[in-house]
């Protein structure tokens, strides 16, 4: 029988959301693979209702460093229990902790990792993943298979799959530590969090974005407005991004974050396929932009094609005559 390990940070008590994304996504690649997951974080608490057979707690103080760009530890930490439970498969969600562990998890065991995969299967004859993931900006998608013997690690685009249900009552296992993380060479001197109100961008069911035909910055308060109003949040491509224009936290994108909201509406983005990279799992696009001719609309469900500055305005009196104010 395979393994597949699973693993999530804890932050606040909780596991991420995503934990469940990649439990969707190990039952789909082997629905007969035994599923574990390594909770990491600080204060991680002795249970969980997560539906796996096996929970390993990895609790540490210098764990959290990760949030800060340390990532040393945790991947210390996941090596040492690698070798210990000998997992077929890792899989890790494609946040900041993710991104870099994997991948560093990987070269550690002398194996490799696939970046940004949108769907894991199992190959029956070499009893091996294959993974399908975007190449070449976007603009094609590539099938992967692992080679035999190699610890297969994955890094799960966010959204992919949906999110597991169900409860589980596995009986965690803190995991010893002692002697197997290393000093950091890394020290972290101060964090500075960003204020932030409102729902998550990757878990708001609704987002409002805006490109490089929002002109500037002003036209992102109109934006607000309309999210606010559809309790939903803000994004942007990355050319309003790098202009400026608004944080890169809002990003939306191959290089940004990734989404899948029940509603995403777009102003003044063309659609490019690294901003479709990351809310190709939207189940509603509307888009409004000038250009007939823009990408946007092969993509969207409901299309306006029209100055934005006329738009707009008229988009949200109709929201707020609809009684979405009260939301």
């Amino acid at each position: 029988m395979s393994i597949h390990l699973v693993v999530a940070e804890v932050v606040g008590g909780v596991p991420a959301a995503y934990a469940r994304e990649l439990i969707s996504a190990s039952r789909k690649a082997d629905g007969d693979a035994e599923i574990a997951v390594a909770l990491v974080g600080s204060g991680v608490p002795d249970t969980t209702d997560l539906p796996v057979d096996k929970a390993y707690i990895l609790d540490d103080e210098s764990l959290v460093d990760c949030n800060a760009g340390v990532f040393e530890t945790p991947v210390d930490a996941l090596a040492s229990l690698c070798r210990r439970v000998e997992p077929d498969a890792v899989l890790f969600s494609k946040s900041d902790f993710g991104s870099i562990v994997g991948p560093r998890l990987a070269f550690r065991l002398g194996s490799c990792a696939a970046q940004d995969c949108t769907d894991v299967e199992s190959d029956a004859e070499s009893s091996r993943l294959i993974v399908t993931r975007p190449v070449h900006g976007g603009n094609a998608v590539a099938r992967m298979r692992f080679a035999p013997g190699a610890l297969q690690v994955i890094v799960v685009r966010a959204g992919a799959f949906e999110p597991a249900t169900g409860r589980g009552t596995p009986r965690p296992e803190r995991v010893d530590l002692t002697g197997q993380i290393n000093p950091t060479r890394a020290k972290l001197k101060r964090t500075v969090a960003e204020a932030a109100e409102g729902v998550r961008l990757e878990d708001a069911d609704v987002v409002v974005s805006g490109g490089r035909g929002l002109g500037g910055p002003e036209p992102f308060k109109q934006l607000e407005d309309l999210a606010n109003m559809l309790g939903g949040a803000v994004g942007a491509s990355r050319a309003a991004c790098d202009a400026g224009w608004i944080d890169h936290s809002h990003q939306v994108g191959l290089t940004g974050k990734s989404i899948r909201p029940r509603l995403y509406i777009t102003v003044g983005i063309s659609g490019a396929s690294q901003h479709m990279a990351g809310c190709s799992s939207a189940r509603n696009i509307v888009a409004i932009n000038s250009d007939s001719e823009a990408n946007i609309f092969k993509e969207a469900r409901f299309g306006v094609v029209g100055d934005w500055k006329e738009v707009l305005p008229a988009f949200i009196e109709a929201a707020r005559d609809l009684g979405a104010g009260q939301r």
